[in-house]
């Protein structure tokens, strides 16, 4: 058996490459699904995880990276590649029984295979302050966003959502923030980061309370929505459909 599970966290050329020691078992998967979170709220072109030197105590732990692609598939749409797993770890990746996941036999073959199918992602982003008019200023990213991407009906419902996100990091986080707008195939993600780890909560229909409210027409909108940990504090981040 190898010893205490143990990661270590890259970045080289817009690939995040986590490099995982050790044995995983149930009790170690908390903490590898938050590095794993932190590294997605990152946003890089690929998230490649190394596993040559892991081992695993069962296999019911490997559903830890199934969850993380499914969060990946939803925001930021970041690749997810497993890497140079042993021998008896790939036999069970590939049967397939937690999910299917991309397997390469080396962190170099991932990276190629990334690349070769990468297209470029627009993106728009700007620094805000928290302060009132970082929501005026995040409505016209947003309009701007989505002109320039010719989907002219999503910008009432963009514009909405990034009201709201940056309208509560402006009242529950008061730090400086980032908005970031992406366009994908199929969806915008619409991201603000900000440096409070105070996670998000939507009002309940029955709510009697203002706080939350904006999250619940966030809900209303979007295809899908939520908050990631980042290194500093948090994203909280909602997908919209692109037709």
């Amino acid at each position: 058996m190898t010893g205490t599970l143990a990661w270590t966290v890259g970045e080289d050329d817009g690939f995040a490459v986590v490099t995982v020691r050790g044995l995983l078992d149930l009790r170690g998967t908390p903490g590898l699904r938050t590095a794993l979170l932190k590294c997605l709220a990152e946003q890089p072109d690929a998230l490649l995880v190394d596993l040559a030197a892991l081992e695993i105590a069962d296999d019911t732990v490997l559903s830890l990276f199934t969850a993380v692609s499914l969060q990946a598939a939803h925001w930021p749409g970041t690749p997810l590649l497993l890497c140079a797993p042993s021998p008896p770890v790939a036999e069970l990746l590939e049967r397939g029984r937690h999910g299917t996941m991309r397997v390469h036999a080396d962190v170099a073959g991932a990276r190629r295979a990334v690349a070769d199918g990468r297209a470029v992602v627009p993106s728009i982003s700007d620094e805000l302050l928290p302060i009132v008019g970082a929501v005026r200023h995040a409505r016209n990213l947003a309009t701007e966003a989505c002109l320039a991407w010719d989907l002219p009906e999503l910008v009432g419902p963009a514009s909405l959502v990034v009201s709201e996100l940056v309208s509560n990091a402006v009242e529950h986080a008061g730090t400086m923030m980032t908005v970031r707008i992406t366009r994908r195939n199929r969806y915008v993600h619409i991201a603000v980061r900000d440096g409070s780890p105070r996670e998000p909560i939507a009002a309940t229909l029955g709510s009697l309370t203002q706080r939350g409210r904006g999250l619940l027409l966030v809900a209303t909108v979007a295809v899908h929505w939520g908050s990631l940990p980042s290194a500093d504090g948090k994203v909280v981040w909602a997908t919209l459909a692109a037709a």
